[in-house]
């Protein structure tokens, strides 16, 4: 029910996550100071960019800690938050509020899907679909209705793409606090540490190796720091930890663990090209300078939302029953 508040599950495997993330702080803190004087100019955003994440971890730490509904507040926050940036970059109208009414209405509509989870034993397979199938139905058909012939198709599938990226998307980072915890070794929040966790870390590796071997540009076009060398560097850091420590935190067999291993980075990877596309497109760097170092929210989530809904599926096809 609505009201039974419940604490997350502190397991062993979630206590060791969190101790590894606060060492992993603390290197990084350290490297923050050395680096940028070893090396003048080339390390000057690590210390903006380890202020946030100190930031950014507190905030979701605490929420895993505190529960599901602590965690599906704070990512409804956070999907409001990113499809702000979004659809104050993109290219809609005074004319197109309706629409854009209704895609922040979304984030209501699709988070309450998590929180109606705990009275129906079927909401996943509507979440599956509400937002894909029947936000877009809704909003085309008003759109039509108003009579916003001009630019409608534009209009209604840049909206729809940002109600899926930033709502339905990362939504499924808060679906898997739902997952019961004695399907899974670390409970739900170690599901949820577990995927942010590696996402993050083939982020933070890319950046590390590309930044230290980096020579060959990736995509050029799309994003000209990204490296061959640094993409293949954070993939395999970023499998080989997923495989080692995917006991722990999760029910995986060996076999799908190694899957997991090799698709999850690499979802991650696309998610962030295909975000930098995007702002190609829209003319910007960055979403905002919400987050001092990283950039946006947007920014920040560009490879969880990606790699949140294939992590999902995979997690629930191969192992988990609830679902």
């Amino acid at each position: 029910m609505f009201s039974d508040v419940s604490l997350a599950v502190i397991s062993g495997p979630l206590l060791f996550g969190f101790a590894g993330v606060l060492a992993l702080l603390i290197l990084g803190t350290i490297a923050a100071f050395i680096l940028p004087t070893m090396q003048p100019g080339k390390w000057t955003d690590l210390g903006p960019r380890m202020r946030s994440w100190w930031v950014m971890a507190a905030l979701v730490g605490g929420a895993l800690l505190a529960g599901w509904q602590a965690t599906a507040i704070l990512f409804a926050f956070i999907s409001f938050l990113a499809l702000k940036e979004y659809l104050t970059l993109a290219p809609t109208r005074k004319e197109d509020r309706l629409i854009v009414l209704l895609a922040y209405l979304s984030v209501f509509l699709n988070y309450g899907l998590i929180f109606a989870d705990s009275l129906f034993d079927d909401s996943y397979q509507i979440y599956l679909v509400f937002t894909p199938v029947y936000v877009f139905l809704i909003a085309a058909a008003a759109m039509a209705w108003i009579g916003r012939t001009d630019g409608y198709l534009a209009t209604v599938g840049i909206v729809h793409w940002g109600t899926v990226v930033c709502v339905y998307n990362i939504g499924y980072i808060a679906f898997l606090m739902r997952v019961p915890d004695s399907e899974t070794p670390a409970g739900a929040a170690g599901l949820v540490f577990f995927l942010i966790f590696i996402t993050q870390l083939n982020d933070v590796a890319q950046y590390c190796w590309g930044k230290a071997f980096g020579r060959t540009k990736i995509t050029p076009k799309v994003s000209p720091n990204k490296t061959w060398e640094g993409a293949i560097g954070g993939w395999l850091t970023s499998a080989i930890v997923f495989y080692f420590l995917a006991p722990s935190f999760t029910p995986l067999a060996p076999v799908h663990a190694a899957i997991m291993g090799l698709v999850v980075p690499m979802a991650g990877f696309f998610g962030d090209i295909t975000m930098s596309a995007v702002k190609r497109d829209i003319g910007v760097k960055d979403t905002s300078h919400l987050i001092p170092g990283h950039g946006g929210v947007l920014d920040r989530l560009d490879s969880l939302t990606f790699a949140a809904p294939i992590y999902f599926h995979l997690l629930a096809y191969f192992a988990i029953e609830r679902f």
